[in-house]
């Protein structure tokens, strides 16, 4: 009997992005970049394993990048052609269901953005260096990859620059050589990571220890000189911030966690896998950006390690991540969870009522709507099932699915367990109807 490959359907909120026909398990990615003229030449050799017998496999790839060599397990296709964004393969021989699939792509060019609905991302040229930011579908404008949120695989990024800068990526730094006016940096990511997550980082850094040496989750800087000191005060309490997160949360899901200050400034910051890049003016010395800090610390649990399948669940991220928000104001001695929760809800009653949480369509999928109405289920549910209750389902999600692709799914029917009465009529409320409902009284 022929094995059966489970294989993502493809994205409604984004149809032209992932491949069917195969499984990603590794991407081993060797890049050089020259910072003043913005060039990347790049190697990417991906494992992946077939998961129906087909005459031809897709990669999403940018235009801006110029394919110049590929290799289907070691030979030349018979056929390859890269336009509109994929990278066409044709093997010389078919390839079996469940057969390895080995692929090799060398490419070039000036790296770009991709442009989209939700604006620009992916690789973005910095006034000196350059960063990734790929949420929802910018990696394949540095790699070519299986764009797809559920496919995640491990990494190994070796990226070449030129010697003043840093660079950085993610996963455990594995060793660091220059050689005249360049250095190598290669990094290895060894649990499983979805390409939106994978990052590059260059630019005029310094690294720095953050918290106390003794800390059980190593944590650093990379930042400009310059920005040290504000740094300092603006994020002196993210050790307080990871060891409440880690209490409510559960254990934190990777070994390190790195935070990047670049030396432009950036409009928002960006979660990357074990990573989290502020701009410079988020360092203002007043702390004006602590409510981001939590935020994008969160990501790590929500999005990071339990990454959704589907990008129309995406509450399960920034939901999560934006009520992290008011959990840490209510542990820092400011207004408290519910105080943020019905203050929340009073602005977005004066808003249009025009959005189904569980599915809010893929122009509004980064509206601030969904991110505050997410934050508000969880509160919803918390007043529901108590304090007591509503941490433990927290800290049995993310160990449950540690790594793991999630939908709400799975999360309303766990949070089912941890309940003395039927939920749906909060899920009905909340997550599938437009209307905004009232918040349960606060307990006493």
């Amino acid at each position: 009997m022929a094995a059966k490959f489970y294989e993502p359907p493809i994205d409604e909120y984004l149809p032209q992005n992932g491949n069917r026909g195969y499984r990603v398990s590794r991407y081993e990615l060797d890049l050089v970049y020259k910072v003043a003229s913005n060039r990347l030449t790049g190697r990417a050799d991906i494992t992946a394993v077939s998961t129906a017998a087909r005459d031809r496999f897709a990669l999403d790839m940018s235009q801006s990048l110029s394919v110049t060599k590929v290799f289907v397990n070691g030979a030349k296709p018979a056929k390859y052609t890269h336009q509109n964004g994929k990278l066409v393969l044709t093997p010389a021989q078919k390839i079996p269901a469940g057969g390895a699939l080995v692929l090799v792509v060398q490419y070039a060019g000036v790296p770009k953005p991709v442009r989209g609905p939700w604006g620009e991302v992916g690789w973005e040229e910095l006034t000196e260096g350059a960063l990734v930011a790929s949420q929802p579908n910018g990696a394949a404008s540095w790699f070519p990859c299986d764009d797809h949120p559920s496919a995640k695989a491990s990494y190994r990024i070796s990226i070449t620059t030129d010697s003043p800068f840093y660079a950085l990526a993610n996963g455990k730094l594995l060793r660091k050589q220059t050689k005249a006016s360049q250095t190598t940096w290669v990094y290895e990511q060894s649990e499983p990571m979805s390409t939106y997550l994978a990052t590059i980082q260059i630019g005029p850094y310094q690294r720095y220890r953050v918290g106390p040496v003794q800390s059980p989750v190593p944590m650093h800087a990379i930042l400009p000189a310059r920005l040290r000191l504000p740094f300092e005060h603006d994020f002196a309490r993210q050790p307080e911030m990871m060891e409440l997160f880690t209490e409510r949360f559960g254990p934190y899901p990777f070994e390190t966690y790195t935070v990047v200050i670049t030396d432009d400034e950036l409009e928002i910051p960006i979660e990357a896998q074990g990573i989290s890049i502020f701009g410079a003016n988020h360092c203002d010395g007043r702390r004006g950006a602590e409510r981001l800090v939590a935020h994008e610390l969160a990501h790590q649990w929500f999005g990071n390690s339990l990454t959704i399948r589907q990008w129309r669940d995406i509450w399960l991220h920034e939901g999560f991540a934006c009520y992290a928000e008011w959990i840490w104001s209510e542990a820092a001695g400011g207004p408290t969870a519910d105080q943020q929760a019905r203050a929340a809800r009073h602005n977005l009653a004066r808003q249009p009522q025009d959005i189904v949480l569980g599915d809010p369509g893929p122009l509004r999928m980064f509206d601030d709507r969904v991110y505050k109405r997410g934050a508000l289920t969880l509160h919803a549910l918390r007043l529901e099932l108590g304090d007591l209750a509503f941490f433990d389902l927290l800290r049995d999600w993310t160990i449950r699915y540690r790594h793991a692709s999630v939908g709400t799914e799975e999360f309303t029917d766990l949070a089912g367990h941890y309940s003395a009465v039927p939920l749906r009529a909060l899920w009905d409320s909340w997550l599938r109807r437009e209307p905004l409902p009232a918040l349960p009284p606060p307990t006493r």
